[in-house]
C-alpha cells in the first residue's frame, strides 16, 4: 500500500483528503505543520508529500527545499486563496 503524507493546516482540507486517499486505498499520514511534517517525513518517510505552500511557522516553499535536499520523494504542492488573496485586474 502506498503512503501519502498530507502537511495541511487546515483541518477541513486536509480530513477531505485523508477521506478521499483512503476511499482510493492509500495510507494517509496528516501532520498540521511544517516542523512537524518535516520530522514525520525524517522519520518514516513516505511515497508522496501533498504540501500546502501557505503554512504557519516554516512554510511549504521552504518545507519543500528542506524535503528535497534529503529525498527525492515526490512532491505536490497545494493552496487555498480566497477572494481577497485574488490579483487586482487592471482597467
Amino acid at each position: 500500500m502506498q503512503r501519502i503524507l498530507v502537511i495541511e493546516d487546515e483541518v477541513e482540507i486536509a480530513n477531505f483528503l485523508r477521506r478521499g486517499l483512503l476511499m482510493e486505498g492509500f495510507q494517509v499520514t496528516i501532520a498540521a505543520d511544517g516542523s512537524r511534517g518535516l520530522a514525520v517525513a525524517r522519520d518514516d518517510p513516505h511515497d508522496l508529500v501533498i504540501l500546502d505552500l501557505m503554512l504557519p511557522g516554516i512554510d511549504g516553499i521552504e518545507v519543500a527545499r528542506r524535503l528535497r535536499a534529503a529525498s527525492e520523494v515526490p512532491i505536490i504542492m497545494l493552496t487555498a486563496r480566497d477572494k481577497s488573496c485574488r490579483p487586482r485586474r487592471r482597467a
